[in-house]
């Protein structure tokens, strides 16, 4: 009678090998708590460590540099084509009224 099955409901199958518990930790305790896992775990973490202070220092490297370019190298920039726009000016007004430009020396007859 044992073996007839419920009307209306599932059965499950017997299972043919059951786990034995014999006390001891399993393979993947055993594996997890061994010397090679702890150093790949340190290693994994000094390693993510220094990553992140390179990060951090890289970005404070390219704040500082882009801050000294907009203060020193933009205003220098601006500057010299301010000047070479005054240039060219003075050479087009040369040309205009027939003078030699103020730079050249005269030309000789």
């Amino acid at each position: 009678m044992a073996s007839q099955a419920r009307k209306g409901g599932v059965s499950l199958p017997e299972r043919r090998n059951p786990k034995k518990d014999d006390g001891g930790p399993g393979i993947l305790a055993k594996i997890s708590q061994s010397k090679i896992v702890a150093r790949g775990k340190q290693y994994t973490s000094d390693t993510s460590f220094v990553v992140n202070k390179l990060i951090k220092s890289t970005g404070r490297a390219a704040w500082i540099l882009s801050t000294t370019f907009l203060i020193l190298v933009v205003p220098l920039i601006i500057e010299m084509d301010r000047d070479q726009q005054l240039t060219e000016l003075e050479l087009q007004q040369a040309n205009i009224l027939g003078t030699p430009p103020s730079g050249a020396a005269p030309a000789l007859k």
